[in-house]
């Protein structure tokens, strides 16, 4: 099943059933936990309108489409409110370790999803205007929105993505590219122009190194506001 993931973007009508869902929340409550504080909380969108704002900030129609919408919240909110000196969870470590418990929990949920036969896609994109997500979901300080999940039952089949050679990320005692890495990329390279080329849908002409390229030199303008969200949120400030 590992092997064998495939984001999901577009979900039939099926609704998943909420004993189902809440399951699958529950799995995401069990994901390791730095220091056991489950520093993170799970918003369930239900409300279309909003839904449809979220949509718009992730600059994506199929966000406002079928499947359930859960939007994964680092939180030291909680922290906050027991915390004889609040003032230590405003550091860069604490929003990491927030950060971290919430992106092992969405994955685990994912696990856990496609294990139940249901398709996934996690959305790093509702970070497109991360103030105005704050606002819509009248999030508090110390809380900060990770990445968005949408699950439900898949009404599409995508083509397998081919990985990239081990070889290239992933090395014994300290960090060290093979000698023949160009050599070993421009290889990958051609793997994944034959997939563009030749998957089912939307085919174009496309290498990794041109994806990575690409996706250093392109930010959305909003993106550019992250920091000073964090910020906003009372994360990072030492």
């Amino acid at each position: 099943m590992f092997l064998d993931h495939r984001t999901i973007r577009k979900f039939s009508t099926q609704q998943v059933d909420p004993q189902c869902l809440n399951r699958l929340i529950t799995v995401a409550q069990h994901t390791a936990t730095s220091h056991f504080l489950q520093s993170f909380s799970i918003i369930h969108i239900t409300d279309s309108a909003l839904r449809s704002q979220i949509a718009a900030i992730s600059h994506q129609t199929y966000v406002d489409g079928n499947g359930e919408l859960l939007i994964f919240v680092a939180d030291q909110y909680r922290a906050d409110l027991c915390a004889d000196h609040p003032n230590q969870l405003s550091s860069t470590d604490k929003f990491i370790q927030a950060a971290s418990d919430t992106l092992l929990a969405a994955e685990n949920l994912v696990d856990a999803a496609e294990n139940q036969g249901l398709g996934t896609v996690i959305l790093g994109s509702i970070l497109n205007d991360p103030k105005q997500l704050i606002s819509l979901l009248h999030l508090p300080n110390l809380t900060f929105p990770i990445c968005g999940v949408i699950v439900g039952y898949p009404d599409q089949k995508p083509n397998f993505k081919p990985r990239m050679p081990q070889s290239l990320m992933s090395f014994d005692n300290t960090y060290h590219l093979p000698d023949d890495w160009k050599t070993q990329l421009t290889d990958y390279d051609h793997v994944i122009q034959h997939y563009y080329a030749t998957r089912d849908t939307n085919q174009r002409e496309e290498t990794f190194s041109h994806l990575l390229a690409n996706g250093a030199a392109h930010t959305p303008k909003k993106r550019s506001e992250l920091l000073d969200a964090l910020h906003q949120q009372g994360f990072c400030l030492k």
